[in-house]
């Protein structure tokens, strides 16, 4: 990992320390039951913004469309009206923690940025699903996550068909981070989109080849937080994955990566406290 700062409006975000980001997924339909909050249901969305703020996440990830394969397709008003009810808790109640808005469409970005203010805006297709994102993002001057993935969530496991995932998971994103920096986009973060357009053998090849992504010297984001990848391999299901998720977290800061997108934020801030004391002791 390196020595990264976000500044997201007035707020600054050290990676020096690796940061944990909670997903907030304002659906009814995530993949995992346990992720899933009501997209009318206030309380429940205070409540679990509330733990996740006590358990140390220091970024809020709100998405309100999901990306499971034959989940709903909503309207961008529909997708806009229910992150915005979990914006109006964070931003009261929360004001001094970060933003990120999982959403690949730019309309639903700018009206929320200019609703609510910067934030940090994830988008899982890194452009390549709305042609107006990009020049959105440089426009609104906040960092942008860009994740590797082919197709669409309907037809990504489709399309799995590399000769050297790692290598060109990492090219991609690498022409990704120019094409962005020459776009404006002044703070680019990386994610290799674990689970998304990749087989389980080709999630794990990546994840032990995660170091020459972030070595193409930008934030990398890890997402492996009870995805098929474990479940798969150990024949469970999401909601018996906190252990195997926990062992890959660890292994993606071995790696170098900046942030942990999770459901489970108390588990991943103690890896982050126990993998710093660590290497501090080295």
């Amino acid at each position: 990992m390196g020595d990264f700062t976000l500044s997201v409006g007035g707020q600054n975000l050290d990676l020096t320390s690796p940061a944990v980001m909670a997903i907030i997924n304002v659906t009814p339909d995530s993949f995992w039951e346990g992720s899933r909050l009501a997209p009318g249901g206030r309380e429940a969305i205070r409540t679990a913004v509330g733990r996740a703020v006590a358990d140390g996440a220091a970024i809020l990830d709100v998405g309100g469309y999901s990306s499971r394969p034959g989940a709903e397709d909503i309207t961008p008003q529909q997708e806009y009206e229910r992150v915005a009810r979990a914006l109006d808790v964070i931003r009261a109640e929360y004001p001094g923690t970060v933003v990120s808005l999982d959403t690949f469409r730019a309309e639903v970005a700018v009206r929320i940025v200019e609703r609510y203010g910067p934030c940090i805006v994830n988008d899982i297709s890194a452009g390549e699903l709305d042609p107006e994102m990009i020049p959105a993002v440089a426009s609104l001057g906040v960092p942008y996550i860009a994740m590797h993935m082919r197709g669409t969530p309907a037809d990504m496991q489709d399309r799995t068909g590399y000769r050297d995932i790692a290598g060109e998971v990492a090219a991609y994103l690498a022409r990704k981070a120019e094409t962005l920096t020459r776009a404006g986009v002044r703070q680019p973060i990386l994610d290799p989109g674990f689970g998304f357009a990749k087989t389980t053998a080709q999630n794990y090849s990546l994840l032990h080849s995660l170091d020459r992504i972030c070595a193409l010297g930008y934030p990398v984001l890890s997402g492996v937080s009870r995805k098929s990848m474990i479940y798969k391999v150990l024949d469970t299901t999401p909601a018996d994955s906190l252990p195997g998720t926990c062992a890959l977290n660890w292994e993606s800061l071995r790696k170098g990566a900046s942030i942990l997108r999770v459901h489970d934020v108390r588990e991943a801030s103690e890896i982050v406290k126990l993998y710093s004391y660590y290497t501090q002791n080295q």
